[in-house]
C-alpha cells in the first residue's frame, strides 16, 4: 500500500511543475488563474496523501477547511478574470 502511495505522491508532485510554468508564463489571465487553481489543489492532493501515507488523522481535516477555501478562491479569480462580467 506505501509503494502506491509514494508513485502517486510522485506523479502529483511532477504536475506541479508544468503547472507552475503555465502560473509564470500564461499568456492570457484565464490560463494563469486556471495553472493557480491546478497547483493549489495539487499541493492539496499532495497532502492528502501524505497524510494518509503517515496515518495522521487532522490532516484529512485540514484538506477540508483548504478545499473549501479553495473553491471560493476560484470562484474570486474566475470574477476577477471575467472582469465582473456577466
Amino acid at each position: 500500500m506505501n509503494v502506491i502511495l509514494d508513485i502517486a505522491l510522485v506523479v502529483v508532485a511532477l504536475t506541479l511543475i508544468p503547472a507552475s510554468w503555465r502560473v509564470l508564463t500564461g499568456p492570457r489571465d484565464a490560463d494563469r488563474g486556471v495553472a493557480a487553481d491546478l497547483v493549489f489543489f495539487a499541493f492539496i492532493g499532495v497532502t492528502a496523501l501524505f497524510g494518509l501515507r503517515m496515518t495522521t488523522d487532522i490532516v484529512l481535516d485540514i484538506v477540508l477547511v483548504a478545499t473549501v477555501v479553495g473553491f471560493l478562491a476560484t470562484l474570486s479569480v474566475a470574477r476577477l478574470v471575467t472582469r465582473g462580467q456577466r
